[in-house]
């Protein structure tokens, strides 16, 4: 039986991506892959609301963020902690054997603006790592504020990771004065997995050219010198790019405010069923994320069953919970291509498997 994701990432993907990957192939360092990376481009920065180059990485967004703190840190990285997956980060630059501190928050809190600033007063770091939306416990930071904190340290290289929060709401690097904003192809962007995206400031490719530990594969330099010749270091996923071109038209038509409106009406559609239903969401409240929702399991029901019945009955899944939080939350994604009717096919599904779960 085919089933459809409502998980925090893959999500599900349209037809008409899946068509535009295939397209017959061409070699990476011919005139028509030059024609095809850079065609993308400008809208790239448009969504990215920026002047810089975009870089397309063959790598799950790990890949980029390794390979950011590799190009950038040359004293030590402030990482930004406030669930699984930035909690990961601080583990990942010890891994690399750079010089790490933590900036720690509760699971579902978001990163505090004046806790990063008197840590940065220190000035013991020249990066700073930070997650926009902490999918594990579906947590958004107020960037805008996080960013204005960073502003006042010109040197430090901010990196930050938007994987599940690009193209679902504006992120304005350029204006934000952010240098390193990183995102992944399977979320928001509702393609396949297998790249990442990544755009780096002009601040951020000096930097990375004082590093003599930044490797070859996520070399910014390398990057940016293929870039400008229209093309990626290495051996690019060529089917991703088309399916990446086709989605940018997708955005285009309907128009960058309309697909952010979109996502905010699903994800309150999605807690209003919830609420309705006795749940509440697990993050600080007014810092959910708009991408998805995270629920504390307040009713205490069993997660597991809910979601075989959910997939056998009715071909949905969605996620009984991540890491430490796996029963204790379920989460909800929104993100992508979703809208009001197919988000009420999954509520309606749901009312239904809860019932049985309680007769």
């Amino acid at each position: 039986m085919s089933y459809k994701l409502f998980i925090p990432g893959p999500i599900a993907v349209s037809e008409k991506t899946l068509r535009a990957m295939a397209q017959p192939m061409i070699g990476h360092r011919s005139t028509d892959f030059v024609a095809l990376y850079q065609s993308i481009q400008p809208d790239l920065q448009a969504l990215f609301y920026t002047a810089d180059p975009v870089y397309l990485s063959t790598s799950s967004a790990w890949g980029v963020m390794e390979g950011s703190i590799r190009n950038l840190t040359q004293k030590k990285v402030l990482c930004c902690m406030n669930g699984a997956f930035s909690d990961k980060w601080l583990d990942v630059a010890l891994r690399c054997g750079l010089a790490a501190g933590a900036l720690k928050s509760e699971w579902g809190q978001p990163v505090d603006p004046e806790a990063l600033r008197q840590e940065l007063a220190t000035g013991q770091y020249d990066v700073v790592t930070l997650i926009h939306n902490e999918t594990s416990c579906g947590c958004m930071s107020d960037l805008p504020a996080l960013a204005a904190v960073l502003r006042q340290f010109p040197d430090v290289i901010s990196i930050v990771d938007t994987v599940s929060s690009f193209s679902a709401m504006p992120i304005k690097k350029d204006e934000l004065g952010l240098d390193v904003i990183i995102t992944g192809s399977q979320k928001a962007l509702a393609l396949p997995p297998g790249m990442s995206l990544l755009s780096p400031s002009k601040r951020a490719l000096a930097r990375a050219a004082l590093s003599k530990t930044r490797g070859y594969y996520f070399d910014f330099l390398e990057f940016q010198k293929n870039h400008e010749a229209g093309m990626t270091p290495s051996t690019p996923v060529i089917p991703l790019i088309y399916a990446l071109r086709s989605k940018l038209d997708d955005i285009k038509a309907e128009g960058f405010e309309a697909r952010y409106a979109r996502h905010a009406r699903n994800n309150q559609q999605v807690r209003d069923w919830a609420f309705a239903q006795g749940f509440k969401l697990f993050p600080k409240e007014g810092c959910g994320s708009v991408t998805l929702n995270c629920f504390a399991n307040t009713r205490q029901v069993d997660l597991a069953a809910l979601n075989k019945a959910l997939k056998a009955k009715h071909g949905f899944v969605i996620d009984g919970g991540y890491g430490k939080l796996k029963g204790q939350t379920f989460r909800i994604s929104n993100m992508g291509d979703e809208t009001t009717e197919t988000m009420a096919a999954l509520l309606q599904a749901l009312d239904a498997v809860l019932a049985e779960l309680k007769s």
